[in-house]
């Protein structure tokens, strides 16, 4: 297991392990360069005007449904109307009104060097003056692709796609392929993308808008999609049992982002992986929101768990749009036109995302970048724990190294249900309280958050002092 962190405090996080003064003073170094990027005038936003963004969303709404194009952008599990941004650096954003926040969340995820890096803006204003796109291959792919299979452990051969949706519907297919077998199993709350065959149970905008469903989707879609509870291996095996020599995945993520921040229990991913060896059955981490970012090579490298599949994204394409897949090379040789199982993408691989996710992973494998998001997510969430302690709130949470999330509710939470006993109107009381003291949240309960090397130790004090302002006052 790599250097990480706790999971819910109450529970010691077994195989934790700290780090080197010297590999944490490197980390410091690079967490220096990279926060000049940062605006240092924080902005504390009381009174906030948000005038301007309540005009453009007005007339968003008359242009696309919702007025968003992503369903959790809407705010409507925190209520009021979403916040229209103009830009983004370093760890602060800032809305067209001109107020500025601390931003924990990353674009959901991509931006574990902060926003608009200059060596990441440096690669892409390169690469767009030889052209955006080709659709014929490029050498960057080859340069993406060898760092994504050194990195990763259980990948040996890579496919580069658009998004998390198209690299989990591009590993589906493949493992029913590679199995002949029809079945697959998820995990209540656990969110794969918007293809039909997942739309059972799944977290994220589903969980937020309390659409169990989606409608348009039909029976036939999602009768081979089987569902269990996260961290419950019985469930598990009773699927295995029912559905004897049928089942050709288990598709999970390794810690829950879509649900809130949810961490496996000690024994749950191995067994999984014992099972499914057990029925020839292919096992798959969505690493797209953990891949990068709990370890170099994601979760299964800090968890000791090799997966036969993993899908990618997010980090990867350094804030572009990108996903992947990839796993065992006899596996992936499936895949069209070195096999029979057909994808394929217009603008996948295109040397935009390729150029920027390189200089993206060449910035975190850095020495020490993993022990200082270790040292101030956990300041981060210990703080803010403790604020809601002191003010006397139910709550828990915890991380690892550049994810995190908090509930509240006692715990612990093992799952979505335990996950949706967290008090929502709370939550929305405090998201509008941090976001007036200037700092930004996912805007539902059911999201986790995400660090950086660009956020300061000063980023990081300033969080902690909003929230025993706000939990004081909820």
């Amino acid at each position: 297991m790599a250097a990480g962190a706790s999971s819910f405090y109450c529970i010691p996080q077994a195989g934790a392990k700290s780090s080197s003064r010297m590999r944490f003073s490197r980390a410091c170094r690079m967490q220096q360069q990279v926060s000049l990027n940062n605006d240092n005038n924080t902005n504390n936003n009381l009174n906030l005007s948000l005038t301007k963004s309540q005009q453009a969303f007005t007339a968003a709404l008359d242009l696309m449904p919702g007025g968003v194009n992503s369903p959790v952008r809407a705010f409507k599990s925190v209520g009021g109307q979403p916040i229209v941004i103009e830009s983004a650096k370093g760890s602060r954003m800032r809305d067209i009104d001109g107020n500025q926040y601390i931003d924990y969340v990353g674009s959901w995820g991509p931006a574990i060097i902060g926003h608009a890096h200059p060596k990441v803006l440096a690669a892409l204003a390169d690469t767009m003056q030889k052209g955006t796109s080709f659709g014929a291959p490029c050498l960057l792919e080859n340069t993406l692709a060898q760092m994504v299979i050194a990195a990763v452990p259980s990948i040996e051969m890579v496919r580069f796609v658009n998004s998390g949706t198209e690299a989990c519907m591009g590993a589906l297919r493949l493992a029913r392929a590679f199995t002949g077998k029809p079945k697959i199993i998820k995990f209540e709350g656990c969110y794969h993308g918007h293809a039909d065959s997942l739309l059972v149970k799944a977290g994220s905008g589903v969980a937020t808008l309390g659409l169990p469903d989606s409608p348009g989707v039909p029976q036939a879609a999602t009768s081979d999609t089987l569902t269990a509870p996260y961290n419950h291996i019985s469930a598990v095996e009773k699927l295995f049992h029912l559905h004897k020599g049928d089942i050709a995945a288990v598709i999970l993520e390794p810690v829950v982002g879509n649900s809130g921040f949810i961490l496996p229990k000690p024994d749950f991913l191995a067994a999984i992986r014992k099972i499914t060896k057990e029925n020839d059955s292919l096992l798959i981490f969505d690493e797209v929101m953990t891949g990068f970012r709990l370890a170099y090579g994601g979760a299964q490298e800090y968890f000791g768990i090799l997966p036969d599949l993993t899908t990618l994204g997010k980090i990867i394409g350094g804030g572009l749009p990108v996903g992947a897949y990839g796993g065992r090379r006899n596996i992936m040789e499936m895949v069209a036109p070195a096999g029979p199982v057909y994808q394929a993408g217009t603008l996948s691989g295109n040397p935009l995302a390729m150029a920027a996710g390189i200089e993206t992973l060449k910035l975190i494998r850095q020495p020490g970048s993993y022990e200082y998001l270790d040292k101030i997510t956990g300041e981060l969430v210990n703080g803010i724990l403790e604020a809601g302690k002191r003010a006397g709130h139910p709550m828990c949470g915890g991380h690892i190294n550049g994810m995190f999330g908090f509930f509240f509710t006692e715990g612990p939470v093992n799952n979505f249900a335990d996950a949706n006993k967290s008090d929502t109107d709370k939550f929305a009381r405090f998201y509008w309280g941090m976001l007036e003291e200037g700092v930004y949240f996912a805007p539902s309960k059911f999201e986790a958050g995400f660090s950086s090397l660009a956020h300061t130790l000063d980023d990081i004090q300033f969080t902690i002092a909003a929230a025993h302002k706000v939990l004081s006052n909820i």
